[in-house]
């Protein structure tokens, strides 16, 4: 008999991490007559760096988006510069590294800056300039972010939400350059888009289908759909976030996306796995006993979970609850995540915590394979091996070259990091 298996023998591929794009992203990117027309950081006489585009300066909330070096006393709202940022949040070579020290293989990146849909684009006033530095985005993104290290990253792209035919064009474009999905908005309606409901996507939509690719919804730009008292705490968005994914579920099961595209998959990121078993059930005891709503065939024979689990990945962090539910939501439909370098991260213990986990759930090994790697790997057509033999890919193979290479997973405070990379002139804005 094989060996029991261990945490140093599971394989991790995180579908949910983020970047903090670096200032130098559009240098390589932009042809020399649109140079002076995409973003650009400052630093601002407050010590702050922020991204300017046309006009309009966005400060990024680094006290919330990239505290994985910090002690938890520093997190916040506010913003700050990039020499106060484990380099590893902004740079490709230090996230790596990062990565190796977790023991994770490969990660899927959500933008920072650009906004989960691209919304600083979408809110410039000159479309022409938005799409050259959407495109250059993506570019960046696939060729350089991900492309410096194939095999450690998932490519993920943005397209521009204010023209759908233009947004159909991007998917044919980044797929021919190996983009794996896009990035979109939750609940479209929310931010004065046309809901999924409308038909308006389809074109978008086609497209993922013809290129294979997974339309990815981060939680996060969907908030105004709940209804909060004047008085809530910030808590409120924290914690209720993750409820809106069922939401976007119901949206595309009971809207005609999903039986209009058959082929089409899902991604809700970030959203967590428990609240599912219970959405299953509701959807289901709803659909057979109130036929007389739809006259009992919307779902082609099948019941609304059956659908669901066709169609759609959920991924968590940490959801004790929902792995002992996993036989309720669906085995091939759970992924592992580890939304570095967010305040939710489990770096650089995430082996740690989903092995304790999977272990309290009673997980056996296929099952546990399934939700680190193999769901994900499936879902989003990448192969995890092609560029890393499998021996190489476990947390024990990875943490041991992090420990052969010195990575220091030390927190700092803010102004530690500040005066370490600035006197190595790391994250250094004019």
């Amino acid at each position: 008999m094989p060996d029991p298996m261990s945490m140093d023998d599971m394989i991790l591929v995180s579908i949910d991490d983020h970047m903090v794009e670096p200032p130098d992203m559009y240098e390589n990117h932009v042809p020399e007559k649109w140079k002076d027309s995409v973003p650009k950081v400052r630093r601002n006489e407050n010590g702050v760096d922020e991204w300017v585009f046309q006009g309009n300066a966005t400060s990024t909330p680094f006290g919330m988006a990239a505290t994985v070096g910090w002690p938890k006393e520093e997190w916040g709202f506010n913003p700050g510069s990039y020499s106060e940022l484990r380099p590893g949040c902004f740079d490709v070579h230090q996230r790596v590294k990062d990565m190796d020290a977790n023991g994770v293989l490969a990660s899927m990146n959500f933008p920072t800056m650009a906004g989960f849909n691209a919304r600083t684009f979408h809110e410039a006033g000159d479309k022409e300039a938005a799409l050259i530095s959407l495109q250059a985005y993506n570019d960046w993104a696939i060729d350089e972010w991900a492309g410096t290290y194939p095999g450690r990253f998932i490519p993920l792209g943005l397209v521009p939400m204010w023209d759908v035919e233009l947004a159909a064009a991007e998917v044919h474009r980044i797929a021919k350059k190996g983009c794996r999905s896009i990035s979109f908005l939750e609940t479209p309606h929310v931010q004065g888009f046309p809901s999924f409901l409308s038909g308006y996507w389809d074109p978008m939509m086609q497209a993922m289908c013809d290129e294979n690719m997974v339309l990815s919804l981060h939680i996060g730009a969907g908030f105004d759909v709940i209804r909060r008292p004047e008085e809530a705490p910030v808590d409120h968005l924290m914690v209720l976030a993750c409820q809106i994914s069922a939401i976007t579920a119901q949206d595309l099961l009971f809207g005609p996306t999903l039986r209009q595209f058959p082929d089409l998959k899902v991604a809700l990121s970030e959203g967590g796995i428990g609240w599912i078993p219970f959405y299953l059930d509701r959807i289901d005891r709803h659909f057979t006993n109130q036929e007389w709503l739809h006259g009992g065939d919307d779902f082609g024979g099948k019941l609304p979970s059956e659908v669901f689990r066709e169609h759609i990945l959920a991924c968590y962090i940490t959801d004790p609850s929902g792995l002992l539910l996993r036989d309720r939501i669906g085995m091939d439909n759970i992924a592992w995540e580890c939304d570095y370098p967010h305040t939710d991260t489990t770096w650089p213990e995430s082996p740690e915590f989903a092995w304790k986990e999977l272990q309290d759930a009673n997980c056996a090994d296929d099952e546990i394979h399934k939700i680190t790697w193999e769901n994900a790997c499936r879902f989003f057509d990448w192969d995890p091996f092609q560029h890393t033999a499998r021996e190489d890919a476990t947390v024990g193979a990875l943490r041991a070259r992090a420990k052969a290479e010195d990575v220091d997973v030390t927190r700092m405070s803010r102004s530690e990091w500040k005066k370490r990379n600035e006197a190595a002139g790391i994250g250094v804005v004019a």
